[in-house]
């Protein structure tokens, strides 16, 4: 394919554009993408999909393949190199299992050299947007139930072949990082002839090239629901006590740093639920000091939406001191929030359809790890799978 090689807009040096706001653009430590650009003499560059800290994100022609891919190229950081390195243990670990399906993996790996350190690069299915995307498409800002039900089982499924087979944790299971398999093909022929038509708006800083990011059209059909991002991962059966998870979706086991493993997993989903079916978090962690977000005022909310925690979870953890006398009782000055638990919470069902969903939430929303609900339990439970009336 022969792109433009003129008629772009030329964005302002005085105004920022995606990637060049961070500090990794400042010390050069992103690969300068040309469009058109082949890389490992088959890769050809259509147009840029996205940003982040760490890559940047291209949709390319497989010229060998006949397909579409998409490209994501890391900065020189050694930091990725264990996304990376998940990446290249999934792609070894192809299996019948029918989770294997909605979990992103690589279709290649390949290394792009270059001076002064070279950089990662990772080949994978193109997708359309995020459920947050989706969220944000829909005028109620909110999923149907029949949307939920069908994203949240094939999400289980993503985990039930991660905790089990792969043996790996996710830990950082948010709307932005499930994605929508593209099923509709057209909308890749679209967006490569908007680049030739209308090529992308872009500047360039000390001879470097940067393109603004270009949207996917609206599908007319979704394909499945795949879970992406594992920038985060970790073993599941190796110890691990770290701080993990986005604020918000912070299990109690983190928070009061004990040992975790799977289970932080089915608490982060049940989370995530209220964002994508209530409209809002289930938790903020805002502190009344008025300095954002903290583990004590997160962990009062949780108290005043699921109750106190068994004593002999307080005693697991290193930071429980901190938060709970020896007998258990909240010893910091939040007062704990009266929110009517999650019956208050909980909006828009009724009836016995609203009772057993909330008996679907509390298997997710368990205190004790060992108390919680399996991926593969929950795959079967009765909300999932039941009309209710």
């Amino acid at each position: 394919m022969c792109f433009p090689t003129s008629g772009w807009e030329t964005i302002p040096a005085s105004e920022l554009l995606d990637e060049e706001r961070f500090d990794g653009f400042k010390k050069g430590q992103y690969y300068p993408v040309n469009i058109g650009e082949v890389f490992a003499s088959k890769y050809q560059v259509v147009g840029k999909l996205g940003f982040g800290v760490t890559s940047t994100v291209w949709l390319a022609r497989d010229l060998e393949g006949h397909r579409y891919v998409t490209l994501k190229v890391y900065i020189r950081d050694e930091d990725n190199a264990e996304e990376y390195q998940i990446y290249n243990y999934l792609k070894e670990h192809k299996s019948s299992h029918p989770g294997y399906a909605h979990v992103r993996t690589a279709l290649d790996l390949f290394t792009i050299p270059r001076n002064g350190g070279d950089h990662h690069c990772l080949v994978q299915q193109p997708m359309w947007e995020s459920f947050r995307h989706l969220l944000y498409r829909n005028p109620t800002h909110r999923f149907t139930e029949d949307l939920l039900k069908a994203g949240i089982m094939q999400i289980f499924l993503a985990l039930d072949y991660l905790h089990t087979e792969c043996k790996l944790v996710h830990t950082d299971i948010k709307s932005d990082n499930i994605l929508q398999e593209i099923a509709d093909s057209s909308i890749l022929e679209a967006f490569t002839k908007a680049e030739m038509d209308s090529p992308s708006p872009r500047k360039f800083v000390k001879s470097a090239p940067v393109y603004a990011s270009r949207r996917f059209e609206l599908p007319k059909i979704f394909g499945r629901a795949v879970l992406s991002d594992f920038g985060s991962a970790v073993r599941g059966d190796e110890k691990q006590d770290h701080d993990a998870q986005p604020n918000v979706y912070r299990s109690p086991e983190v928070m009061l740093m004990t040992e975790w493993s799977y289970p932080i997993d089915i608490w982060n989903v049940g989370v995530m639920i209220w964002d994508l079916f209530e409209g809002k978090h289930m938790f903020y962690g805002n502190d009344p000091d008025g300095k954002g977000y903290s583990t004590r005022a997160h962990l009062a909310e949780v108290i005043g939406l699921i109750g106190p925690p068994p004593l002999d979870m307080i005693m697991r953890g290193k930071r429980s001191h901190e938060l709970f006398n020896e007998d258990g009782k909240w010893k910091q000055d939040i007062a704990i929030p009266q929110t009517g638990g999650l019956e208050q919470s909980e909006e828009f069902l009724e009836g016995r359809n609203k009772e057993v969903f909330l008996n679907f939430m509390r298997g997710m929303l368990q205190w004790r790890p060992e108390d919680r609900k399996t991926a593969k339990e929950l795959l079967k439970d009765p909300w999932l799978n039941e009309q209710i009336e």
